[in-house]
C-alpha cells in the first residue's frame, strides 16, 4: 500500500493562528508535534515513509521538507498552486502510476486531521486494502457523535462484507434539523474525506467522470520530467476543473464502498472543532495557558497569557502576536468571512 497526505490547503478557519506563512498543517495544535508531522506518525507502523508521498503547494514545499525530513524530495509531489482535491488527486495519481504497478492500493488521506485509536485507523486501512482491489472507490464514514452541521454526510447502503457499506449517497452539509434526521435514521455517517483505491481504479474513475483532469495531470507530469518552467507548469495547472473528489468523482462513481469507523476522528475544522477535543475543567472552560473563570461555562481560550472571565459563556478567544479573535463557539466557524474581508481590504499582514 502507498499513502498519499494532502497538504496544500490554507486553513483559514483556523485564522489567526493559521497563515499564508503557516497553515494548519503545519501548527502544533495537539501535542509537541504539527499535524502534518502527526499524520506521518500515524502511517508508519503500516507503510513505510519511502511509500508515503505529501501532495502540496509550491510555496509549502519548504515547510514540508522542515517538517517532515524523513521524507524524500521524490515523495513531495508538487501543485505549482492550491486548486482543490480533485486536481491534487489527478495529478498525484498520475506521479504515482509512473512509479508503481495499476494494482497498488493507495489510501488518500488529509494532512490536518486528528485520530486518537491509531490501532482502529490501522485496522480500517487493512480492510479498505482489501475492498479496494475488488475495484472499489473506498471512503471511510465516521459514526456520528452529534447533529453536526459542519460535516457533510454519507448515506449507507447494503452490507458488502463484514465492515463495509455500500454508499447510498452523498449530502452536503445539513442544517441543524436535517442533522438531526440523520443522526435519529442511524444510517448516515460523517463524511471523513479519506479515501482508498488503487491506482487503477481511480484512473478509470477520472477517465469516465473528469476526463480533463487527468489529461491534465500528465501532461504537468510530461513537463516536469523534461524540465518546463514553474511558468509553463503552472499555466497548465491552471486549466484543471477547480472542483472536490467527491462531487468530480465520488457522487456519480457506480462501484462506491464505505467502512464505518469510529477512531476519535475530528478534521478540527475550526476552533468549535478544537475546543471540542481539548481538555475542559468541571464548567466546560478550556485554558491553553493558565486562566480563571467565574460565572462562566463552556468558553474556549487559545492564549499564552493569564485570561480571566467573569459571566461569560460558549466563546471562543484566539490570540496570536498580532491579533485576537473572540466568537461564540457557533460563529466561530465563519473566520473564513474575516479572512476574505481582509483580503478585500489588502490587509496581507494580517492574512
Amino acid at each position: 500500500m502507498i499513502a498519499l497526505i494532502m497538504a496544500g490547503g490554507a486553513g483559514t478557519r483556523f485564522w489567526p493562528q493559521s497563515r499564508n506563512r503557516l497553515p494548519k498543517q503545519f501548527l502544533r495544535v495537539m501535542g509537541d508535534k504539527s499535524m502534518i508531522q502527526l499524520t506521518l506518525a500515524r502511517l508508519t507502523p503500516l507503510i513505510p515513509v519511502s511509500n508515503i508521498y505529501v501532495v502540496t503547494a509550491a510555496s509549502q514545499v519548504p515547510l514540508v521538507r522542515e517538517h517532515l525530513p524523513e521524507l524524500s524530495e521524490e515523495n513531495i509531489i508538487i501543485e505549482p498552486f492550491g486548486m482543490n482535491t480533485a486536481p491534487c488527486i489527478a495529478l498525484s495519481a498520475a506521479h504515482l502510476m509512473n512509479k508503481y504497478p495499476a494494482s497498488e492500493c493507495m489510501v488518500v488521506l488529509p494532512a490536518d486531521h486528528i485520530i486518537r485509536d491509531t490501532p482502529a485507523f490501522l485496522q480500517s486501512l487493512v480492510l479498505a486494502e482489501k475492498v479496494a482491489r475488488d475495484g472499489y472507490l473506498v471512503t471511510f464514514g465516521i459514526i456520528p457523535e452529534y447533529p453536526a452541521t459542519g460535516y457533510g454526510y454519507i448515506e449507507a447502503g447494503e452490507e458488502l462484507a463484514p465492515g463495509v457499506r455500500t454508499v447510498s449517497r452523498f449530502k452536503e452539509k445539513p442544517d441543524y434539523m436535517t442533522a438531526n434526521h440523520f443522526l435519529a435514521s442511524g444510517n448516515f455517517y460523517w463524511n471523513s474525506g479519506m479515501f482508498c483505491w488503487t491506482t487503477d481504479s481511480i484512473a478509470k474513475a477520472f477517465e469516465t467522470h473528469l476526463p480533463a483532469a487527468l489529461i491534465i495531470a500528465k501532461d504537468i507530469c510530461r513537463l516536469q520530467e523534461n524540465g518546463a518552467t514553474e511558468a509553463e507548469i503552472a499555466t497548465t495547472y491552471a486549466q484543471m476543473p477547480k472542483t472536490p473528489i467527491d462531487i468530480a468523482i465520488m457522487e456519480p462513481a457506480q462501484s462506491r464502498a464505505m467502512i464505518p469507523v469510529n477512531y476519535g476522528w475530528s478534521d478540527v475544522g475550526s476552533w468549535k472543532a478544537l475546543s471540542d477535543i481539548s481538555p475542559v475543567d468541571e464548567e466546560g472552560n478550556s485554558f491553553l495557558g493558565e486562566g480563571l473563570a467565574l460565572d462562566s461555562k463552556d468558553n474556549y481560550i487559545y492564549s499564552n497569557k493569564f485570561v480571566a472571565l467573569i459571566g461569560v459563556e460558549n466563546l471562543c478567544l484566539v490570540e496570536t502576536e498580532d491579533a485576537i479573535l473572540i466568537s461564540t463557539k457557533e460563529d466561530s466557524e465563519k473566520v473564513k468571512n474575516i479572512v476574505d474581508t481582509l483580503k478585500l481590504k489588502n490587509k496581507d499582514n494580517l492574512l
